[in-house]
């Protein structure tokens, strides 16, 4: 298997037994064990640790008085993101405005990683959407169970008692579809802008790449913001009270 990112191929060099145990751990096996690392594990380690490097400084330098740069940014993340949960979920939104923030975020600084000259964006490898939009599908159900089994199970029954039988299949293939539908939106978007971005790179050096990097810039949070707020509506519906 060839690597694209050189951070791969250092972490296949010299930390291969350390890939392989990690695999060990979870009952898998690389296809080749002396390349254990694929790119879009290796960008995930990266943007994680981008993200507590962020907020670690972040943390440092909060004030009241003297907010800084990196603060308003964050603050406003944080405003925009919970009207946005409130919108969608209500009064309840309190409880999960940190998941849908941490989505945002993580989903954010991983689309932008590849715009950085030798990294790439992990969510253009399928996998990576694909967990997040589970992580999606399974919090947005345990919430609605724990919330009131009940009234979730009447949510897929439908309003009327009668039309139950034909309602309950085409809800059940309905939420099953959501994952899917995240999966394919995140990771179709970011994986065309990469390759747009690659095509226009080899073509000119200086006005297309400017031109699609900036695109790309802005499909990153357009896509982060969809994907939060599809996974707010989720919550929404399935926490919802029947009144």
């Amino acid at each position: 298997m060839t690597h694209e990112t050189w951070l791969a191929q250092f972490f296949n060099a010299h930390l291969a037994g350390l890939g392989n145990t990690l695999l060990g751990l979870v009952n898998m096996k690389a296809a080749n064990p002396s390349e254990p690392w694929a790119d879009h594990i290796v960008m995930q380690l990266v943007v994680a640790l981008l993200m507590l490097t962020v907020f670690a400084v972040l943390r440092s330098s909060l004030s009241v008085d003297k907010p800084g740069t990196l603060q308003h940014v964050f603050e406003l993340i944080h405003e925009f993101i919970g009207g946005q949960a409130h919108d969608q979920i209500g009064h309840d939104a309190h409880h999960h405005i940190f998941l849908l923030e941490t989505f945002f975020i993580f989903i954010l600084f991983s689309n932008l990683l590849g715009i950085i000259p030798g990294f790439m964006s992990p969510t253009q490898a399928v996998y990576v959407p694909a967990g997040l939009a589970m992580c999606s599908f399974l919090y947005y159900n345990i919430v609605g169970i724990r919330k009131s089994a009940v009234n979730y199970a009447k949510h897929l029954l439908g309003p009327i008692p009668a039309m139950a039988p034909l309602m309950l299949p085409i809800e059940i293939i309905s939420h099953l579809a959501r994952p899917l539908s995240l999966t394919i939106r995140l990771f179709a978007n970011m994986y065309a802008g990469e390759q747009l971005t690659l095509v226009f790179l080899s073509l000119t050096y200086l006005v297309g790449p400017v031109i699609f990097m900036g695109l790309h810039v802005f499909v990153s949070l357009l896509q982060s913001y969809i994907f939060v707020l599809l996974s707010a509506i989720y919550i929404g519906g399935a926490i919802a009270e029947e009144h």
